[in-house]
């Protein structure tokens, strides 16, 4: 069934993410689980009478973040793929439950592209479009900078071009 501007059909995108997005999903896991363990585990260590209660939710908190950098980086880059054509663009997300995102062109107030610190050393970049409604956003992570400023590049020079309010 061929794809008008008026209905964008939901299908599954066709671009994955960069592989670097694994290695940066488990780098971030491994930070938060240092920082949330490290600072239980010290409040554990000096504070007693914690430890009836607080022994038990660090094992549980152990398991949850060792299954959060072994499993969940490399199933979320089997999941997520993305796709932004000349009518609408197309995400797929999730790991434990799925959402699929589209966004018609001309309902697009906003492109944005992030690139944090590690983000920047690993070469990759999130992209963002924004409508107007607050349900209405995608964010698109784990993209190589050169695929994610053409994609920005080629969305912001098709929603200029597209009439309407994005409302």
């Amino acid at each position: 069934m061929p794809e008008t501007s008026a209905s964008p059909s939901l299908r599954p995108p066709r671009h994955r993410l960069d592989r670097r997005f694994v290695l940066w999903r488990t780098l971030q896991a491994i930070f938060w689980a240092v920082g949330v363990l490290g600072a239980l585990t010290a409040i554990y260590a000096y504070a007693e009478i914690t430890r009836p209660w607080l022994g038990p939710v660090l094992l549980i908190l152990a398991v949850v973040y060792a299954v959060n950098i072994t499993v969940m980086p490399t199933w979320r880059y089997r999941v997520h793929r993305w796709e932004a054509t000349d009518n609408a663009v197309y995400a797929l997300s999730g790991w434990i439950t799925r959402e699929w995102r589209i966004v018609p062109i001309s309902r697009i107030q906003s492109i944005d592209t992030e690139i944090g610190p590690l983000q920047r050393r690993l070469g990759l970049a999130t992209i963002s479009v924004t409508t107007a409604s607050s349900e209405g956003k995608i964010t698109i992570e784990g993209v190589a900078t050169p695929v994610a400023e053409e994609a920005v590049d080629r969305l912001r020079e098709i929603t200029a071009a597209t009439t309407g309010d994005a409302t």
